[in-house]
């Protein structure tokens, strides 16, 4: 686990302490690395720390802006320090890794997040229990559909070894893999045919698990005001809505619903120089997963809803497909930053309108 952080006190004076993790075989003795300016005498300060006196480092402090890598366990400690009183920014790993100059060890990591932190930047948000509870139903999931497809093009694969080709699709499995079973049987040792039965009737399971997975999302959107907000918008259903809130925290972070598509890579990335600027394809920055979420659901309503709407349509006689999924993307990305920001229900024809 690595862990940065960066401290300034409220006497005006900076003191900017940075924490980088190593794996050890005992976690109580995992030490921290501290980068930080001493207030008094000016020194700067980059020295390790037992990870059991993490929390003891900030206890007696007064209230400080701290910042930290946003990494495995960052929520945690960001939420443990915000009990003692300390405002924590979170800063993305990809952002800190640009100041990481010459050789990479704790201590250049920890001074990486010492300049990092004082640049301007979006922060991730520091997210409730409640809300990385979800995000964890949300990986388990996505695992889980992601062991189901390999195991059926291992099926497929293996069966195709023999001469019995199947379709892609998990229908054509299920449809035709009994016969094939059957028909080889008669060929093959006891113990393969056994063993393809197992891994067939395993499928099954996955598909009770991530039924039960999404069962308690489902639970926990009924309880939920703003996720039962967010499912009205045409293409964003319980996952995308679910996981929208969850990985959001607090929507007002975002000046606007251009930079929360911005944040998760739903604009176009820019290159150019002397005043020329050349616009290239989607950025696919921040949250691939949210980002994910959204196209799937804007490639939904393209083909399968009645009446997708009359900027859909303009913009389709004007753009590829594939263009026209990220477009419709963005514009859910903004209707979701919109409804959480302001705390607004969905309005089909709701026109947005600057304030004089």
């Amino acid at each position: 686990m690595a862990l940065k952080e960066w401290l300034e006190p409220d006497a005006g004076r900076l003191a900017r302490p940075v924490l980088r993790g190593r794996r050890r075989s005992n976690a109580s003795l995992l030490p921290d690395q501290v980068h930080y300016v001493d207030e008094a005498t000016g020194e700067i300060v980059n020295k390790a720390i037992k990870r059991s006196a993490f929390l003891a480092q900030f206890a007696n402090r007064a209230p400080c802006l701290i910042g930290m890598e946003a990494c495995g366990g960052a929520q945690h400690w960001a939420r443990e320090l915000t009990k003692l009183g300390h405002t924590v920014r979170l800063m993305p790993a990809e952002f800190v890794k640009a100041f990481n100059i010459r050789n990479k060890n704790d201590a250049a990591d920890a001074r990486a997040i010492w300049l990092a932190v004082q640049q301007p930047g979006k922060p991730v948000a520091v997210k409730t229990e409640a809300q990385q509870a979800v995000l964890a139903l949300h990986r388990m999931r996505q695992q889980l559909v992601k062991f189901r497809t390999m195991q059926i093009n291992s099926l497929r694969g293996l069966l195709t070894e023999y001469g019995e080709v199947m379709g892609k699709s998990r229908a054509a499995l299920n449809k035709a893999i009994p016969g094939v079973l059957e028909r080889l049987a008669n060929r093959l040792p006891g113990m393969l045919i056994d063993s393809l039965r197992e891994q067939w009737n395993g499928l099954a399971k996955l598909d009770e698990q991530v039924a039960e997975i999404e069962r308690r999302l489902r639970e926990w959107m009924k309880d939920d005001k703003a996720v039962r907000a967010l499912a009205e918008i045409p293409g964003v259903g319980l996952l995308t809505a679910t996981a929208a809130v969850a990985t959001i925290g607090e929507a007002t972070v975002f000046k606007s619903g251009r930079e929360f598509a911005a944040c998760i890579g739903l604009v176009p990335k820019q290159t150019g120089s002397g005043g020329k600027v050349n616009l290239l394809g989607i950025s696919k920055r921040g949250d691939a997963y949210l980002r994910t979420l959204l196209i799937h659901g804007a490639r939904s309503v393209l083909n399968h809803a009645k009446e997708p709407g009359a900027w859909v349509e303009e913009i389709r006689k004007r753009r590829p497909l594939n263009v026209v999924v990220v477009a419709l993307a963005n514009k859910m990305a903004r209707t979701i930053w919109a409804i959480l920001a302001h705390q607004r229900p969905y309005q089909k024809g709701h026109v947005s309108v600057k304030p004089a």
